[in-house]
């Protein structure tokens, strides 16, 4: 489906975007004083694409408008290669799979299954066959599931730069790259923390355009202030302000920079991109509820609520 193709999708889903809550919205969700309270606001958005719909929901109607999108498949290589570790670690010690597997995915549950129980691999997209053997003989060789975890983690950052650059998508290329710059710097930050090797690190860190691989282990084996300065002197220098006063701060500022990202693509009449944009806001509406939801539970005030709120899309 070439760009102008997807017009009509773009359309469907500029009238789905009214659907998403609004500033307004989380306010109220925000001084709601019961569950009851918090789920009208929910439901008082029209559409057939609500607050309350699962990511699983919005993903297939985004497949329904644009079947085939390559580009859209990316957003889900995250899930892709956390499943791949959920079922490989489910057979190893014989537990159900199906408890670790979560939705969307580009790859079924039954055919991860398949693939390790019997090693057949070739059965796998080609983006996952190289990381699930390299990942399972380690496993099974080390017995070190963080360090297998951190190989897998590390395989779908790059296969969303590959796949991103093979697909030609400016947005999906700046996509992919703050995915591996977020998910980077949270790796080194910990392994700095934690006095890992640069071994370990080799294995964990995946490297970007915007943040080179090496300069970054370097970095982080000098200790976290060594980290902090390194950071400064790249275009992630806010991260580093962030980390310097949480984790959780720091956690908002990775999904503020995508939800940025996603207002970019916005307004384009043409090709996947606000598609892919909707889907991020669904992710980041979502999530937000999630967070609302615990606080409460918690009895969170309302200013750690409202400062722990992810930017909106709208």
């Amino acid at each position: 489906m070439n760009g102008t193709k997807y017009a009509d999708a773009v359309g469907a889903i500029r009238a789905m975007e009214n659907t998403l809550l609004t500033k307004n919205d989380i306010d109220q969700l925000i001084n709601s004083r019961s569950r009851s309270e918090a789920d009208a606001v929910i439901s008082s958005r029209a559409g057939s694409i609500s607050a309350t719909d699962t990511l699983k929901a919005v993903w297939e109607m985004l497949k329904g408008y644009a079947p085939g999108c390559k580009e859209l498949e990316i957003l889900l290589y995250r899930n892709d290669f956390h499943n791949l570790k959920a079922v490989l670690k489910a057979v190893i010690s014989n537990r159900d799979p199906s408890l670790y597997y979560i939705e969307p995915s580009n790859v079924e549950l039954s055919v991860l299954v398949d693939a390790i129980n019997n090693r057949d691999y070739s059965i796998l997209p080609e983006y996952m066959r190289k990381t699930a053997v390299e990942a399972y003989e380690l496993v099974t060789n080390t017995l070190d599931g963080q360090l297998s975890d951190s190989l897998i983690d590390n395989a779908a950052l790059k296969a969303m730069q590959h796949s991103s650059d093979e697909c030609g998508s400016e947005f999906m290329q700046k996509y992919s790259q703050l995915n591996a710059a977020c998910a980077d710097i949270k790796t080194a930050y910990r392994c700095s923390l934690l006095n890992k090797s640069a071994d370990f690190m080799e294995i964990a860190l995946c490297g970007s355009k915007e943040l080179d691989k090496e300069e970054l282990l370097k970095a982080a084996l000098g200790g976290t202030e060594s980290l902090f300065g390194f950071l400064e002197s790249t275009p992630y220098s806010d991260a580093a302000s962030m980390l310097k006063v949480s984790a959780a701060k720091y956690e908002k500022w990775c999904d503020d920079v995508l939800i940025e990202l996603a207002e970019s693509a916005r307004m384009k009449a043409f090709g996947p991109e606000p598609l892919a944009a909707f889907y991020i806001a669904k992710e980041t509406e979502i999530k937000n509820i999630r967070i609302l939801t615990v606080c409460k539970e918690f009895g969170a005030d309302k200013a750690t609520i409202t400062e722990r709120m992810r930017k909106l899309y709208v």
